[in-house]
């Protein structure tokens, strides 16, 4: 796919999860955003797109929520493929698998033929997560602590920018400082990990747990796209067939300081002469 101008990134693909539209957490503005910024000819929605959990106990729907979803939309009518993959927030949509609406693809699983050669087994993740799997009434717990801690982050940061200091995750330090939190997510991934074997395929790309990152430490590529919720994050393969994280809060910070510097150069060379 051609760059339509110097600002738009053209990526093979594009791997989203858990961006949870819905919710007051969900970051819908960085991700519209961040799909200004980036173009992939074929998009994988893998799970926890729209947050049905949410929905059913109260409505949230603002405007933004609805762009993102037109948004899409669009890429698919344009030519993109676009792959959704629901997860346990959006089962809903499991009774459409095989259909396809809008020109979007609903699948429970698919497997991606990456540029490199590799077969990479695409799939939410939820299936295996034990808390998930055998005790669905402590995930509905767990979704209302963590919907708690988000309110109290978006606070806690609305005082961080005023101090001018940079965004914090109170959920994702409190996440990973727990020991048991960290046992679970190398459990999470060890398991996806015996799945791919399993399929004989050389790698997986998941969602689920809100933590983006790649690695092998066991055996296989695991990859995981993190969420648009705290971190903004996504998984794109570029045209040379490598992977990388995305990390949107970081790149437009960078953004920001090569724009302002760009501004500055002329003041600078204006007073030198």
């Amino acid at each position: 796919m051609a760059k339509k101008d110097r600002d738009v990134v053209s990526v093979r693909t594009m791997f989203l999860s858990d961006i949870h539209l819905g919710t007051k957490g969900c970051q819908a503005e960085m991700l519209l955003g961040f799909l200004k910024h980036y173009e992939a000819d074929t998009i994988y929605l893998v799970g926890d797109i729209i947050d049905g959990w949410r929905l059913r106990s109260s409505w949230y729907w603002p405007q933004t929520h609805n762009n993102v979803v037109q948004k899409l939309l669009k890429r698919a009518r344009k030519g993109t493929r676009v792959v959704y993959i629901p997860g346990n927030h959006d089962e809903f949509a499991r009774d459409y698998v095989g259909d396809n609406f809008g020109g979007i693809e609903i699948m429970g699983t698919a497997i991606h033929d990456g540029l490199d050669g590799n077969r990479l087994l695409i799939i939410h993740g939820d299936h295996f997560d034990l808390v998930v799997r055998h005790a669905p009434w402590l995930a509905y717990i767990g979704d209302g602590a963590y919907t708690l801690a988000l309110a109290i982050n978006r606070y806690l940061n609305i005082v961080r920018r005023r101090m001018g200091l940079a965004y914090w995750s109170l959920s994702s330090w409190a996440k990973y400082k727990v020991k048991k939190a960290v046992n679970h997510i190398g459990r999470f991934e060890e398991l996806l990990s015996n799945e791919a074997r399993r399929l004989d395929v050389q790698g997986v790309v998941c969602g689920h747990i809100h933590h983006a990152t790649i690695h092998h430490d066991f055996g296989v590529s695991y990859m995981n796209t993190g969420d648009w919720v705290e971190s903004c994050t996504a998984l794109v393969e570029n045209h040379d067939g490598s992977y990388e994280i995305i990390r949107w809060a970081d790149e437009l910070r960078q953004l920001a300081f090569v724009e302002r510097a760009a501004m500055l150069a002329p003041q600078a060379e204006a007073s030198a002469a």
